[in-house]
């Protein structure tokens, strides 16, 4: 040993890696209850960073100057009892602040391929103007074309019709016929995949194919209107009092709602923060059990060498030197975990992702950053640290003679 010595020595540190390797058993079980804390909290952390970071991209893509307007009704959002009519769309394009504004109209549909059933929705409209809507979601054609205005018989679909096993176990492709509600469409397109089931398998048919399959269908679904960032609540709020006004509704009683896309991106954010609280909560409690683990098991290691250290500092060792002696080994043992817990929490995390994008939910797709992998090395390590800082001080304030004599 090197009297004075501040820092650990190389001597120590290999003192230090023998006495962990010497118990083995109680080492691992530290290790353990650190590496699974480790895991759990690298596994929500990447997979919030994904969903924040899809949050993100909708909030500053082109979806971020859209607003929709549906109707209050039953079911989902465009399929409610409450429909829009060309009067609505018109007073709607004629509110100051609206760049455009298209209406869609959106039903139920069966689809068939051989002797396979599926049920989706189908949203139809001028395919110039269902380019609003597409751009409001960020998404284009993946394959083939979009449809043309006057098209009746051709249809366009979600990503997933391309794929097997997705909506059917044979892929469609460009030209195949499909039958929906029992009338024969050809496929001109395919989108690109949004990154959900319902999206990806949505049908998209001119406003023409749409009369075909519902020829008693008046109003739209959902109306979609485009207005300068910096204008949009306001321009909301005009749009609000025209369709009041053209729907002789009283404030407080109308038949509609309006949401921009940002009031949809802040509800998800809103939710994500309560999440993230909850996994905060878990890893609070993840890392007091570490804590405590830790803690017992440098206590335990004093307790079992109470002699040992009373003979080392009989040949001259300090205090400063036994401290870092047991500060050095709870850290190694916080270190080696955040090591295990960020590689397997890699492995489940990149597995996870694989199966939830080929199940068609690539919007969950997780997001590992350098700093969420330094971080959780670092974190484990420091757990590991503060943990031993305890038992680190009680050893070194044993008193050689006393220590000598313990039994």
């Amino acid at each position: 040993m090197h009297c004075g010595v501040k820092m650990i020595s190389k001597e120590n540190i290999q003192y230090s890696l023998r006495n962990l390797n010497q118990r083995k058993s109680r080492s691992f079980m530290t290790i353990l209850s650190i590496f699974i804390g480790v895991t759990t909290i690298f596994i929500f952390v990447s997979f919030g960073l994904g969903l924040f970071k899809y949050v993100n991209d909708l909030a500053t893509g082109g979806s971020a100057d859209k607003f929709l307007i549906y109707g209050k009704g039953v079911g989902a959002p465009g399929t409610g009892e409450v429909g829009f009519s060309e009067d609505d769309l018109d007073a709607v394009k004629s509110t100051r602040g609206v760049i455009e504004g298209i209406g869609y109209f959106s039903e139920t549909v069966k689809v068939e391929q051989d002797s396979t059933v599926r049920y989706t929705f189908v949203a139809g409209g001028d395919p110039e103007e269902l380019r609003l809507m597409f751009e409001s979601f960020g998404i284009g054609i993946d394959r083939g074309r979009d449809l043309e205005s006057g098209e009746v018989s051709k249809v366009t679909l979600g990503y997933n019709y391309h794929e097997p096993d997705k909506i059917f176990h044979k892929p469609l492709g460009i030209n195949d016929k499909i039958l929906i509600n029992d009338e024969k469409f050809t496929i001109v397109g395919f989108y690109e995949s949004v990154g959900s089931p319902p999206d990806d398998s949505q049908v998209y048919l001119t406003k023409e194919g749409f009369k075909k399959l519902f020829p008693d269908s008046e109003n739209y679904s959902v109306l979609v209107g485009q207005a300068s960032l910096k204008d949009l609540d306001a321009t909301i709020d005009r749009v609000e009092k025209s369709l009041r006004k053209e729907r002789n509704e009283e404030e407080g009683q109308e038949t509609f709602f309006v949401s921009s896309f940002q009031d949809q991106v802040e509800a998800f954010g809103a939710v994500l923060g309560g999440i993230s609280l909850f996994v905060f909560f878990i890893a609070l409690i993840s890392v007091v059990v570490s804590a405590v683990n830790t803690a017992n098991t440098m206590v335990t290691s004093v307790l079992e060498r109470v002699q040992e250290i009373g003979i080392i500092k009989s040949i001259g060792a300090r205090n400063s030197e036994i401290f870092h002696i047991f500060l050095f080994e709870s850290s190694f043992l916080g270190f080696i975990a955040g090591m295990i817990g960020v590689a397997l929490g890699w492995l489940i995390t990149a597995a996870t992702g694989a199966i939830l994008k080929t199940a068609g939910w690539g919007f969950l797709s997780p997001l590992v950053s350098p700093y969420v992998v330094i971080g959780g090395i670092l974190f484990a390590t420091l757990v590991g640290a503060i943990s031993g800082v305890a038992p680190a001080v009680n050893a070194m304030r044993k008193k050689p003679v006393e220590a000598l004599r313990y039994e």
